[in-house]
């Protein structure tokens, strides 16, 4: 299906993106959508000819554990709701511990990578078969940004990507954004990711911005996109035509001019890159697989997510190989997402603790893990508070109070509540 260019629609930005020219189809984060009802616009967009695409960004198919068959059913209602011709996700995971380890469930709050060895591509294949099975469209992967490596890979992203394909019939959402992330953080070159990729496959390109700090590129979705992720797309066109192209951007939006500048952008790149006709291409083959497969998949994948996990959001010992600098790096990156999104979620907080917010924030994300959700962690945050005394000032520290009451229970947390985190506390080793 041909889908032309198109935008992230987002809340934040939903007058321009429906007077934005030239769109032909946009794409909504399907969990912040409502499975029986529409935004508005959303509505008007749909009512226009203007094809939706409901993108997940819960289901963890690159973790340990089966699909939960109630996000799955969740995913599928809105493709049904929005009449989406396909569906979306991530080939990440974002939670790990639980019954295949014995040990308390993580979430991450954020896609990180799966290692590219025979083990976690046959857990990746079986779960994905698993979730076209529950979808009523056809389902499309994107490759993740990430800031870390795995030690002891088995091939390389494209290698990964292409056997995936090969073994489920799975589309690819190709982000070149995220190829050029790759590259700054990881030494791998898009052009070779792409000649490996199977691009054939490719249901449609995301486009994003991206900042560099300290030799590390911070794929934000938040700044305008960059010449080098321009000239990656214009990489991959020399190769393909890709059925649709789209440009996200989650947070700081600027006007609506500066969104049509980079739509123009793309189309200029695409455009330009299709005029210079198409690239040599070789297809490297992949490394051969082992001749006697382990049983066991599943658990060794759970063993070593948790690991890493745990290191990332708990603070336990970084696992044996991982670059610790680059650990700490992601460690941050995800209090500090923790941090933007409570505030989203639970916008009074922010409000009672005036600037003190996010550094108490930080203080007490260092070393306990997000394991229900981010409102039950605005729910955490606060009983810490109150536990603890704060905010110091009485005023502030009633609001939240009566902020915690109407959300949680009839009276702030005392000392039952300190005998529960201290319990979790012992059960995550602190």
């Amino acid at each position: 299906m041909k889908l032309g260019i198109g935008i992230g629609w987002r809340p934040e930005i939903a007058d321009a993106v429906e007077a934005l020219p030239g769109i032909d189809w946009v794409e909504a984060v399907a969990e912040n959508i409502c499975a029986d009802h529409l935004p508005a616009s959303l509505e008007r967009l749909r009512e226009r000819g203007v094809t939706v695409v409901p993108h997940g960004v819960a289901l963890g198919l690159g973790g340990a554990d089966r699909p939960d068959p109630a996000r799955l059913a969740g995913l599928a209602a809105r493709a049904a709701l929005l009449g989406a011709p396909l569906v979306t996700e991530h080939i990440a995971f974002v939670r790990a511990g639980g019954p295949l380890t014995a040990s308390p469930s993580l979430e991450a709050g954020h896609l990180l990578p799966v290692p590219r060895t025979w083990d976690a591509l046959e857990v990746l294949c079986e779960n994905v078969r698993i979730a076209q099975d529950s979808l009523p469209v056809p389902l499309a992967l994107e490759n993740i940004a990430a800031l870390i490596s795995w030690p002891d890979e088995e091939l390389t992203e494209g290698q990964f990507l292409a056997e995936l394909v090969e073994r489920t019939g799975v589309r690819l959402l190709i982000d070149v954004a995220n190829l050029h992330t790759n590259h700054v953080n990881r030494g791998e070159d898009p052009a070779t990711a792409l000649d490996e990729l199977p691009v054939e496959a490719i249901a449609y390109v995301h486009v994003a911005g991206g900042v560099e700090k300290d030799g590390v590129w911070h794929d934000t979705h938040a700044h305008p996109v960059t010449r080098p992720v321009l000239d990656v797309l214009s990489e991959l066109r020399s190769r393909v035509d890709p059925p649709g192209v789209l440009l996200e951007r989650d947070d700081d939006f600027p006007p609506a001019g500066e969104l049509a500048g980079e739509l123009t952008a793309i189309r200029r790149t695409l455009a330009e890159a299709a005029a210079a006709g198409a690239a040599p291409r070789r297809r490297p083959g992949v490394p051969e697989e082992p001749p006697t497969r382990r049983a066991g998949d599943r658990d060794r994948t759970a063993v070593a997510q948790t690991a890493l996990l745990s290191s990332l959001v708990a603070g336990t010992p970084a696992p044996e190989g991982f670059d610790r600098r680059r650990l700490e790096v992601q460690s941050r990156a995800l209090a500090a997402k923790r941090a933007d999104v409570i505030a989203k979620v639970a916008p009074e907080l922010p409000e009672i603790l005036g600037d003190g917010y996010r550094k108490a924030f930080l203080a007490y994300a260092r070393n306990r893990p997000m394991s229900g959700g981010y409102r039950r962690d605005a729910l955490g945050f606060a009983e810490h508070l109150l536990i603890t005394g704060r905010p110091a000032d009485e005023a502030a520290r009633r609001r939240l109070t009566r902020w915690w009451r109407e959300r949680s229970g009839p009276r702030p947390p005392r000392r039952g509540t300190r005998l529960v985190h201290a319990a979790r506390a012992a059960l995550l080793g602190k």
